[in-house]
């Protein structure tokens, strides 16, 4: 039983670790945006999108996650990539990352 426990914990450990490397890619796509609409002076916010990608993201859910927590994720998600993408158009070019990591 101990080791089926331990399998378990184990294979979340991996999805946590795969689920980090997933929001640091979304946000340094979110780096590149940023620098894109500070050059073409656009808001960082853009209440269309983040609505379109709510919507998109509770349809696709499948569950065991209630509808409702998706969309709270992925609000809190949402959220911390517009401080990154705020935080590039806040400031210089040099403090944007040069790396184009994928």
């Amino acid at each position: 039983m101990s080791s089926d426990f331990d399998g378990w914990r184990k294979k979340i450990d991996e999805i946590d670790r795969r689920l980090l490397e997933l929001l640091n890619k979304r946000s340094h796509c979110a780096i590149k945006i940023g620098a894109i609409k500070k050059s073409r002076n656009l808001p960082a916010l853009s209440p269309k999108r983040e609505e379109d990608i709510l919507d998109r993201m509770t349809k696709a859910n499948r569950g065991p996650l209630e509808s409702a927590s998706i969309q709270r994720l992925f609000e809190a998600i949402i959220n911390e990539t517009r401080a990154v993408e705020r935080y590039t158009m806040e400031n210089k070019s040099k403090d944007e990352p040069t790396s184009d990591k994928e």
